[in-house]
């Protein structure tokens, strides 16, 4: 049970832990700790353990945490107990790698319905899917209970196919549109901009590495 609420900046950490978590395990190894979750992903000991506090305790002290246990829990807290169906919207070639992502499955989530307003497009298959109607969009979130989609639009498409899922019932976006969505408090919205993290990285490599 939590503790108190985190913050979202530590519910975004809790998907790195349990990545490498997901590592461990498939090293054969059974316990670990802070100190070395902590050098494997550049993050503090205490940093860890004070982002776990906001969740439970997880270990004992001296002995460290129990590999497969805390992996479990973190998968508990971040609700992936189920496998969550996501709608794509967009077939183009980013739409198309997406698709067919297999760490989606892997993860806990299944693309149920790929979308676009394309008509050449539209009937086509990427991997097991049939591309709709974005017409259908509506229709197919509601019989499916779709709570999460991925917005793989042009950036003047993105803001109406956004409105048009959270009308529909969806409360999670990932959007790969160079844009900043209006949506309603209860809506969270995550962004993936490749050329907003490549400016930020020839920052760094532009001064050597170095931030001065």
């Amino acid at each position: 049970m939590t503790k108190r609420k985190a913050p979202d900046i530590v519910v975004g950490r809790l998907p790195l832990y349990l990545r490498m978590l997901n590592q461990l395990v498939a090293e054969g190894r059974s316990t670990t700790n802070s100190q070395e979750l902590g050098d494997r992903l550049g993050i503090s000991a205490a940093q860890i353990r004070k982002d776990l506090s906001y969740f439970g305790g997880f270990g004992k002290y001296g002995a460290g945490y129990d590999v497969m246990y805390l992996r479990d829990q973190l998968r508990r807290i971040l609700h992936l107990e189920q496998t969550w169906p996501v709608v794509l919207v967009g077939a183009g070639d980013l739409g198309h790698a997406l698709a067919n992502y297999r760490g989606f499955t892997t993860s806990g989530f299944d693309i149920a319905a790929i979308f676009d307003n394309d008509a050449t497009k539209v009937g086509a298959t990427i991997g097991q899917h049939e591309v709709q109607d974005v017409a259908r969009l509506e229709k197919v979130i509601q019989e499916q209970d779709v709570k999460i989609a991925i917005l793989a639009v042009p950036a003047h498409a993105a803001q109406t196919v956004a409105d048009r899922l959270v009308a529909a019932g969806v409360r999670g976006i990932l959007c790969y549109a160079p844009v900043i969505l209006k949506v309603p408090p209860e809506v969270k919205v995550q962004y993936i901009d490749p050329v907003a993290r490549l400016q930020h990285m020839a920052y760094y490599v532009g001064n050597g590495g170095d931030a001065a």
